[in-house]
């Protein structure tokens, strides 16, 4: 989905589309760490063909939200620049769709603001408000020392064959992966580690889908995202095959997911007119 509209805000200049005309059934992507609004092309596609308002962007220091001239990658910002584009295209209550990264800072806006959406899905992220051991508190800790220490020529290859399945999906991470500065992206894997911030007794205000690839083995993921699917009571929807990147990884059982599970809360209406494929 090509990103027909940008806004200059702190220190980055954002990119967004905004596809479709029924705001009563909108959905904002938001991509993960390293990667770029891509990730969601066939996802974003399906649901706009089916009659749902389509927002994507590029955060900040991704794709093509270019930083300025020594701005850095913070949370806060994301954050801020989520809620400006929220508030910008004006969707009413929309149901944010985040993965790895992009989930955190979905499940960090929801937690400020319940009032402005009406559901949350996440896909391969860790559980912000779930409880850490001693062992995944010193490895959130010492995940980007680590990854400071590989050469910037080998980091794009490594976290592509730690994120995907498919020879093919390995393939196109690691030529994204390679377009980001290794700077940028260890600023990125700080922050978010600074997302995690657990609370017991904290459940999600809103209705809550979790998706994950039954390969992924990145962080904690694996365990935190069943222990958190208990917590709240709901189910865990595993994808066969698919590792952390499962919207490449198997990318028409992830769509299928999100419409039925979507298609749960906001039955979709007829397609809008103006759908269309401009890549």
């Amino acid at each position: 989905m090509k990103l027909d509209q940008q806004q200059t805000r702190h220190g980055a200049d954002l990119r967004f589309a905004d596809r479709g005309g029924n705001s009563d059934l909108a959905v904002v992507f938001t991509h993960g760490a390293g990667y770029d609004h891509s990730m969601f092309d066939v996802q974003a596609r399906a649901l706009e063909l089916a009659g749902y308002r389509v927002i994507v962007w590029d955060l900040r220091g991704h794709g093509k939200s270019a930083l300025h001239a020594g701005a850095r990658f913070t949370a806060t910002d994301a954050l801020d620049d989520l809620a400006w584009l929220i508030e910008h295209t004006g969707p009413g209550r929309p149901t944010l769709i985040g993965h790895s990264l992009g989930g955190n800072l979905s499940q960090a806006f929801v937690r400020a603001h319940p009032q402005r959406v009406s559901g949350l899905i996440v896909l391969d992220s860790t559980w912000n408000a779930g409880p850490l051991t001693r062992v995944e508190r010193l490895g959130l800790r010492a995940a980007a020392p680590m990854l400071g220490l590989i050469p910037a020529s080998s980091l794009p290859r490594l976290m592509a064959r730690a994120s995907a399945a498919s020879a093919e999906a390995i393939s196109e991470a690691e030529a994204v992966f390679a377009r980001m500065p290794k700077r940028v992206f260890l600023d990125v894997w700080r922050e978010t580690a600074s997302l995690v911030a657990p609370d017991p007794a904290y459940r999600t205000p809103v209705p809550l889908t979790l998706i994950r690839g039954a390969l992924d083995r990145t962080g904690n993921i694996s365990t935190a995202m069943p222990r958190w699917a208990e917590a709240e009571g709901i189910a865990e929807h595993v994808v066969p095959q698919a590792g952390h990147l499962v919207t490449l990884d198997a990318p028409d059982a992830t769509t299928q997911t999100l419409l039925h599970l979507l298609g749960q809360w906001h039955p979709p209406l007829p397609p809008f007119e103006g759908a269309r494929d401009d890549g």
